[in-house]
């Protein structure tokens, strides 16, 4: 290995479907020398769209990792799925680099997911980057598209370069500000670009404006910059058109010059601890201490096995390197180290901080894990990257006998690779459930566990996720005796309980006094609390957002047990919520739409049928439109039909999560009375 870490750029390119960032990885590998050929999406062959489903399909479905070596720097590169049913490999991405490249392109401008993409990496901490691409594409508008982003994401978003001879070659308006643009004048594009940098330092500003551009050294104007990508203080904009090759080169140019190595870049949120014990703590990109990486993808392989992808962000990997995972005691040998270039593992001898590398066939690691040579690492993980919480949800069953067990093990597998698949059981239903992002994403997913691993499944909708509260303050009791000939059962019990917040979950206190209880009990009766919890008290939910204080009650020295608390408990908790005025509550969810502008109103028209709110559209490339919405998600069961039948099949739809609120009464009175026979036949 030739290469250190102020050598290292990690990059991911993230962007709206359709802009170009595929093409833009294959230009960007065969100018650095890592490819003779760049491949094309219509052919099949790009080093990014290997898997059978994506060359179909013509669309990335999961992140894909390659390296160039160019000009003494080593760059890795990332290409994410632009589509939003597949942000979980996208936003796990970013936890592996210090720029986010977002691509736009210049015929149809900002996506839906430019902006989401901007939102993220700025949320992270990283490092911006703007690729106008397609810039000598018919129906191209570079200048306007130039404003808006201006106007859309801020004044700090400036040209670094500018498209010159109808797009055909880019002219530099920072290093050698010279030559005529398309648009703008180059001069001015590189005063203001100067300008913007030199204000966020107050030295490097006093020594410009006494000596001017010229006295500045380029150290100074380096270190500047570099201060200003870290802090948002500046968003470069660079144009490219990837299918001719038209400013890839410069791009690179860029990378090794002005974006941050993992020295530069700001430093990972690192955490040691959990809960209120929980402090930041700060890796350091030093080869030469003890190792931290942190696993951001995972591929299982029918043939090759698991392969868990890394970044070192300290110390130094290395072929025979005993590693620890998580919190565990014992460790593993580093087998094999490779890097990553699309399919293609490539064996290497060593990974230094800052850069990327994967480990194969160690099946105790896991997505998130944080690998680490020494217990003094122990306890650490970095912050969570915030997922979108999947929301649509299939029930799944074998359709062949005998594959319940591989089904079990397959759909873990799927889960590892992508943060926002998550499978559930629900012991109460003996039914497995699959949440995704949306019908696609699903659907996808379960056609993957067919084609590779040859599981077919039936599937059927799950029940809606409903929640159970209660809305006032109330108090209740309960004397549990029984008397069965011999030792009798005794327990009694006072508690109140009242509302908390939503999303404040469930808390339990006890104000005993005087021995009324004996202490040993009490966690007896907290488990009788805990039993109405977790199977609901009017409707057979879940009771969330509430808390429970128990403050008297009685014992029988020799008839008390732990079973008579569990109890007593249980009916003192159930006789308050009773006076509490319970309340089911809904999930309700954001829900973007995806429809040509032709169907915009009958998109709008049919979710006011389905007590939705409507927060506004978008306007996307091709004339399509994203309406937004929140709508409750009991409303939007069957909705992949419903939009299919009014788009003929050019719609789709994304949910998350939003909140829970109360259902309407009548919603309320169905579904106790739904539940009310179950608990008569019990």
């Amino acid at each position: 290995m030739s290469h250190g870490t102020p050598d290292i750029r990690n990059i991911a390119l993230a962007g709206h479907a359709g802009a170009g960032k595929t093409t833009l990885f294959e230009a960007l590998l065969h100018a650095g020398g890592a490819i003779q050929t760049a491949g094309t999406i219509d052919r099949g062959n790009t080093v990014s769209d290997f898997d059978p489903m994506e060359r179909e399909r013509r669309h990335s479905m999961a992140a894909t990792i390659a390296s160039i070596d160019h000009d003494g720097c080593h760059i890795n590169l990332i290409d994410t799925p632009g589509y939003p049913d597949f942000r979980g490999p996208t936003l796990s991405a970013l936890a592996a680099v210090e720029t986010c490249a977002i691509v736009v392109d210049a015929v149809h401008g900002i996506g839906h997911l430019t902006r989401r993409m901007m939102e993220r990496a700025k949320a992270r901490g990283l490092a911006r980057v703007i690729v106008v691409n397609r810039i000598d594409a018919e129906g191209a508008r570079p200048e306007a598209l130039t404003e808006t982003l201006r106007h859309e994401f801020g004044s700090e978003c400036l040209p670094l370069n500018l498209p010159a001879q109808g797009g055909s070659t880019v002219v530099d308006c920072f290093f050698n500000p010279s030559g005529e643009a398309d648009f703008s004048s180059v001069a001015e594009a590189h005063q203001r670009i100067i300008d913007q940098v030199v204000e966020i330092n107050e030295t490097v500003m006093n020594h410009y404006l006494d000596l001017g551009e010229e006295g500045l050294s380029g150290s100074e104007l380096h270190d500047a910059f570099e201060q200003c990508l870290r802090e948002g203080h500046l968003v470069p904009i660079c144009y490219t058109s990837a299918r001719t090759g038209a400013g890839v080169r410069e791009l690179l140019d860029v990378t090794k010059r002005l974006l941050p190595n993992p020295l530069e870049g700001n430093p990972p949120p690192f955490i040691k601890g959990s809960g209120a014990s929980a402090e930041p703590i700060e890796a350091v990109a030093d080869p030469d201490r003890h190792v931290i990486a942190d696993v951001f993808k995972i591929v299982n392989d029918p043939f090759v096995g698991k392969l868990s992808v890394f970044r070192v962000y300290q110390g130094t990997v290395r072929r025979d390197t005993q590693l620890f995972i998580d919190d565990g005691r014992k460790p593993f040998k580093v087998g094999h180290l490779f890097r990553l270039k699309g399919k293609e593992h490539i064996e290497i001898d060593v990974a230094v901080a800052g850069d990327i590398a994967a480990v194969a066939k160690v099946d105790e690691i896991h997505f998130d894990a944080v690998l680490h040579d020494s217990h003094d690492e122990d306890h650490i993980h970095l912050k969570p990257l915030d997922f979108p919480q999947p929301m649509f949800g299939l029930a799944v069953e074998p359709a062949h006998k005998g594959q319940e067990q591989k089904l079990a093990t397959v759909l873990a597998r799927l889960g590892e690779e992508d943060p926002c698949f998550q499978v559930e059981h629900s012991k109460e239903l003996n039914e497995t459930i699959v949440r995704g992002l949306s019908d696609l994403h699903v659907k996808l997913m379960l056609e993957r566990m067919k084609e590779r691993y040859g599981v077919e499944v039936k599937t059927r909708p799950p029940r809606i996720a409903y929640r159970e509260t209660v809305a006032s303050a109330a108090e209740g009791h309960h004397r549990h005796k029984k008397q069965t000939g011999g030792a009798g059962q005794f327990g009694e019990v006072y508690l109140r309980i009242e509302p908390l917040p939503r999303g404040a979950g469930f808390e339990f206190n006890e104000e005993i006094k005087g021995g009324a209880i004996p202490g040993q009990f009490v966690p007896a009766i907290e488990k009788g609390v805990r039993q109405v919890l977790e199977h609901g008290a009017v409707a057979g939910y879940p009771l969330q957002d509430v808390r429970v204080t128990v403050y008297d009650g009685r014992h029988h020295s020799v008839d008390s047990k732990e079973v008579a608390f569990v109890a007593a408990g249980r009916k003192a908790f159930l006789d308050a919520i009773a006076k509490a005025r319970p309340t089911v509550l809904e999930p309700i969810v954001n829900l973007d739409v995806n429809v040509p502008e032709a169907h915009v109103g009958d998109i709008t028209g049919s979710l006011a049928g389905k007590r939705a709110r409507i927060n506004g559209t978008d306007v996307l490339r091709g004339g399509e439109i994203v309406v937004r919405a929140q709508v409750p998600l009991a409303e939007i069961g069957d909705y992949s039909t419903e939009l299919k039948a009014m788009t003929g099949g050019r719609g789709r739809y994304t949910l998350e999560l939003s909140h829970y609120e109360p259902v309407p009464p009548n919603v309320q009175r169905q579904l106790v009375e739904a539940y009310r026979p179950r608990v008569d036949d019990d």
